[in-house]
C-alpha cells in the first residue's frame, strides 16, 4: 500500500488563523482614505426630486437625462410586457430562446444607430467585457484611452491582449503608439468613450477614426452617455460627429438616458453574428427581462419622435453654465461639453463635507472620490425635466456651500 508520510511536526499550526481577517484590515484602510462608499435608498419614482431618508431632495445624481425612467409610457409598456410574458426570460436567449420583444428592442437600437444589426445584453458592463474579449486576444493589442469607463479597462484585461493606454484624448499620443507598436500585431482595437463619465468631455471622434483606418485598427466606442443626447435624432456622438458611415462597434446602454436597463453593441450582421457565437457574456448569461426589453423600446420610440426633450436638456446645460459663470465665476468646473458637470474639489474629504453640506440644502449632488476617478469631485448631472427654478436653487446652494466651505 503506498501512501505518504507527513511529519506534523513540522506543518504549521495555521488554525487559529483567521483567512478572512484581511477583508476588515482592507476595509479599514478604504475608510481611512475617505473612499469608502455605501448605497442610499431612494424611496420615490425616478425624476427631478427624490426622497432619501424621509427628505424630499432635489436630484443632481442621476444618469436619466430625459426624465425617461419615470415616464408613464415607459412604465405602462413595462407593466405590459410583463403581463404577457413573465418577470424572466429563464436563461440564456440561445438555449431558453427569447421573446420578439428582444427582436423588436435590437431592430430599433439598430435603426437609430444606423448600423445593420443590433445585440443586446443584460448590462453595458457585461456587453463591453464579452464584445472586447471577442474581438481580440492575446495575439493583438488594444489601444485605450486612460480615462475610459472600468468595463471598458477590465474587458480589455479579460481578453488578454497587449494593452496600452494613451493620455486622455491626446490624438498625437494615440498616433505615436500606433507607430510604435500597430506592426508588433496581429488585430489592434482602439476603445474609447465618446462622452466620458467622470468628466462630462468629449472623445475627437474624426480623428480617431481617421486613425483607425490608416493603421488597420479596428474602433469601439462606447456612447453610454450619449445616446439620447447627441445627433440630430439623439443617436450619439457618432452621428454628431458624421461618422456613422464608418465600421465601428458601437457599445451603448439602455440605463440612462432610455431609461431602462441592459446594454447593446451595434454593428455590421457579421459582428452581431460573431458576438452571437463567441461572446461568452452573451452566450451564458440570461436575456434581459420583458419588463427591461419592453421599457427600453417605448424610450427609443419616444426620444426618437420628441426631440423636445434633447432640445430642453441642452437648454438646461446652457442656463445652469451661464448662470455659474455669472455668480459664481471662480468655481473650477472641470471641461465639459456634456450634461455632466463636476465640481473640482482638492481632496475626498472636501468633497465628502459639499456633497453632505448640499444635502443638507435640499440637493442630492454624490461626491465621486478615488480610485473611481484620479481627482475627487461633486459631479451634477442635468435632466430634460429640471425647471429653471431647480436649476436656481443648485446654484443658490453651492454658492452657499462653497461661501461656508474653505476649498484651497
Amino acid at each position: 500500500m503506498l501512501f505518504s508520510y507527513i511529519n506534523r511536526s513540522r506543518v504549521p499550526k495555521l488554525n487559529h488563523l483567521n483567512p478572512y481577517a484581511w477583508i476588515d484590515r482592507s476595509l479599514e484602510t478604504i475608510r481611512q482614505a475617505n473612499w469608502y462608499r455605501s448605497p442610499q435608498v431612494i424611496a420615490s419614482l425616478p425624476g427631478t426630486e427624490v426622497v432619501i431618508d424621509d427628505r424630499v431632495l432635489l436630484n443632481f445624481g442621476s444618469n436619466d437625462y430625459l426624465g425617461l425612467a419615470g415616464d408613464e409610457r415607459v412604465i405602462r409598456a413595462a407593466m405590459a410586457a410583463t403581463q404577457q410574458f413573465g418577470t424572466g426570460t429563464t436563461g440564456s436567449r440561445l438555449t431558453s430562446g427569447h421573446k420578439q420583444l428582444h427582436h423588436d428592442l435590437e431592430r430599433a437600437i439598430a435603426s437609430l444607430k444606423g448600423t445593420e444589426a443590433a445585440l443586446v445584453f443584460s448590462s453595458g458592463y457585461l456587453a463591453n467585457l464579452g464584445t472586447i474579449a471577442a474581438l481580440v486576444g492575446t495575439r493583438d493589442t488594444i489601444l485605450s484611452d486612460r480615462f475610459n469607463h472600468s468595463s471598458l479597462k477590465n474587458g480589455a484585461l479579460l481578453s488578454g491582449a497587449k494593452t496600452i493606454e494613451y493620455q486622455h484624448c491626446d490624438l498625437d499620443d494615440l498616433r505615436q503608439q500606433l507607430q510604435l507598436h500597430r506592426a508588433d500585431y496581429r488585430r489592434c482595437l482602439i476603445v474609447t468613450d465618446t462622452v466620458f463619465s467622470m468628466d462630462g468631455d468629449i472623445c475627437p471622434l474624426p480623428a480617431i477614426v481617421e486613425l483607425a483606418i490608416e493603421y488597420g485598427a479596428m474602433l469601439l466606442v462606447d456612447e453610454a452617455h450619449a445616446t439620447g443626447i447627441f445627433g440630430k435624432t439623439g443617436a450619439g456622438v457618432v452621428e454628431h460627429y458624421n461618422c456613422g458611415g464608418q465600421p465601428l462597434v458601437v457599445m451603448g446602454t439602455l440605463s440612462k438616458a432610455l431609461g431602462s436597463l441592459g446594454g447593446y453593441v451595434a454593428g455590421s450582421c457579421s459582428l452581431i453574428q460573431l458576438l452571437q457565437n463567441r461572446c461568452a457574456s452573451w452566450i451564458y448569461t440570461t436575456g434581459l427581462s420583458p419588463a427591461d426589453t419592453a421599457a427600453a423600446t417605448a424610450a427609443i420610440a419616444i426620444m426618437t419622435t420628441t426631440p423636445q426633450l434633447r432640445h430642453q436638456l441642452w437648454e438646461n446645460v446652457a442656463y445652469f453654465k451661464q448662470a455659474i459663470a455669472q455668480q459664481l465665476p471662480d468655481l473650477r468646473l472641470i471641461p465639459s461639453g456634456s450634461p455632466i458637470i463636476c465640481i473640482e474639489l482638492p481632496d475626498p474629504q472636501t468633497a465628502i463635507a459639499i456633497s453632505q453640506r448640499l444635502r443638507q440644502l435640499g440637493i442630492f449632488a454624490p461626491a465621486i472620490r478615488p480610485p473611481t476617478v484620479p481627482t475627487s469631485r461633486i459631479r451634477l448631472s442635468l435632466m430634460a425635466t429640471h425647471q429653471p427654478s431647480q436649476l436656481a436653487r443648485l446654484v443658490t446652494a453651492i454658492g452657499l456651500t462653497f461661501a461656508e466651505t474653505k476649498v484651497s
